[in-house]
């Protein structure tokens, strides 16, 4: 079993055998580590740009992150999924971190939340 945050939507689904107060902790840790992550070319963090798909907390606390990027040429690329899988383990109680870049379905600017469009200019 395990508990599955979908980020953008619901944060948290909960049927694990950690304890709600558990999951709820970390859940709330993990965005919270995940906010400070900034893809170098925007001045907006990946989760509030939508980047993030989905975040799984297992029952032996290791969890895997479904993440995205802007474009499949993003630049940085090659260093976002490193900096997601370091905010994440860095939050106390978490195990093995893995993390996977995925393309479907594709990023579009509709992911954004209001914070990020605000910070963008994009209204």
């Amino acid at each position: 079993m395990s508990d599955t945050a979908e980020i953008k939507a619901n944060p948290m689904e909960t049927q694990s055998a950690l304890p709600p107060e558990e999951t709820e902790r970390l859940t709330t840790e993990i965005i919270a580590g995940l906010k400070t992550v900034f893809d170098p070319e925007i001045p907006a963090d990946i989760y509030e740009l939508g980047l993030i798909y989905k975040v799984e907390i297992k029952d032996d606390r290791s969890v895997d992150v479904q993440m995205t990027l802007t474009t499949p040429n993003c630049p940085a690329a090659g260093e976002l999924p490193t900096m997601v899988e370091n905010a994440v383990a860095s939050v106390p109680g978490v195990g093995v971190v893995d993390v996977k870049v995925v393309w479907e379905p594709p990023w579009s600017p509709e992911r954004m939340s209001d914070e990020a469009r605000l910070v963008l200019n994009m209204w």
